[in-house]
């Protein structure tokens, strides 16, 4: 069996956690001959994976373009067995793959069309037609494709639907990457809540700067904004005070500040791609101890109160959400109770572990097959 096979991206970076860290790292660790085409500084192996390096791009539109086709012609070379995809721009790509007579793989990382009509840089007049024109182009493509890969239940139902060969694999954590030793007890922590991803305004910084406020604890803050303009703006705020932002960090930082913080903060805004969503930081706070505040949707309701791991509340009241931090700042003891039972629920369900075999099983079959 040709076990040589290709991961394409030109959005993520080379380590990103699901790319790297899970899915090529378990695959090379399985025996696979893996090759990934992301942008990086040179080409390098590391821990058995050929990384390919893209040049850098020097906005969306020439990333979207140019650089998606230079990794589409870096990839055919390399000959593999199976390409994996990770982005939409190599969406009509993986079709061409097909064409020349090639098995694709196409990880579905986000309900693309619902996320396109939240985003603020495409002009509200364009978001339904652009997302429309999108889903036709990927609704076209996965029913050509031999497999898709989606990031949650509701993704792979919605391409199952179609009759594609659709797996689940969720973005568990690495099961016990976070579980460093404590830098804090409960008791001695700092009277913070943390907040490590993206900032942007639909996933709820304004409320998060308010809540804070209010509570008169600090918000630990790590992560790229989504807009230079945001981040000059959020600093006019005078709810920035209680914030230490801390740039982007790595893992090791990572583990540093959820050590320090009371709970993790996830609120993002009621929009049907969040809705449906499940946040890589949610189980990361989760797996680190902490106990977390989240947005009351129905499936993250059914995570967070059904392991009794933090307190949901509506993300667009700032009051609701200063009182859920006060509630486990106050009373520490409730928090750690709390942080354990989520730390749990990772250790046993929510963890990449469970999730790897399905990833495993697919590349086997697809592989099988002539």
């Amino acid at each position: 069996m040709n076990k040589k096979i290709c991961h394409i991206t030109t959005v993520h970076s080379p380590f990103d956690i699901r790319v790297f860290h899970k899915e090529c790292r378990t695959l090379a660790k399985t025996g696979y001959d893996v090759m990934l085409v992301a942008r990086h500084e040179r080409n390098e192996t590391i821990e058995g994976i050929k990384i390919i390096a893209l040049p850098p791009a020097k906005n969306k539109i020439t990333r979207m373009a140019g650089l998606a086709f230079t990794a589409f012609r870096i990839a055919l070379r390399q000959d593999a067995a199976l390409y994996h995809i990770h982005d939409p721009e190599l969406v009509p790509y993986g079709i061409v793959l097909k064409w020349l007579g090639k098995k694709v793989v196409y990880d579905a990382h986000e309900d693309w069309p619902r996320n396109i009509l939240t985003k603020d840089n495409i002009p509200t007049y364009f978001r339904h037609y652009i997302s429309w024109l999108f889903e036709r182009m990927e609704n076209f493509a996965v029913k050509r494709f031999d497999a898709v890969i989606a990031a949650t239940p509701f993704i792979r139902e919605r391409f199952s639907r179609m009759g594609c060969a659709a797996e689940n694999v969720n973005n568990y954590p690495l099961r016990g990457e976070l579980r460093l030793p404590a830098f804090h007890t409960t008791h001695t922590k700092k009277r913070a809540v943390c907040y490590l991803c993206l900032i942007s305004e639909i996933r709820g910084i304004h409320q998060m700067l308010l809540a804070t406020d209010q509570a008169g604890v600090a918000l630990l803050l790590a992560g790229p904004f989504y807009s230079h303009g945001l981040c000059e703006r959020l600093k006019m705020k005078p709810e920035w005070r209680k914030v230490e932002y801390l740039g982007q960090i790595d893992r090791e930082e990572v583990a540093r500040v959820l050590s320090e913080s009371m709970a993790g903060i996830v609120l993002f805004h009621p929009v049907t791609n969040h809705i449906n969503a499940q946040p890589n930081k949610l189980f990361e706070y989760m797996s680190a101890g902490i106990p977390v505040i989240a947005s009351n949707f129905p499936l993250w309701k059914e995570i967070v109160e059904g392991n009794q791991c933090g307190i949901c509340v509506d993300p667009m009241k700032p009051q609701e959400i200063a009182e859920a931090i006060l509630k486990l700042v106050d009373y520490p003891d409730e928090a750690a109770r709390m942080g354990e039972n989520g730390r749990r629920a990772v250790e046993e369900k929510y963890n990449w572990e469970k999730e790897k075999q399905k990833l495993i099983d697919s590349y086997e079959r697809l592989l099988r097959e002539n």
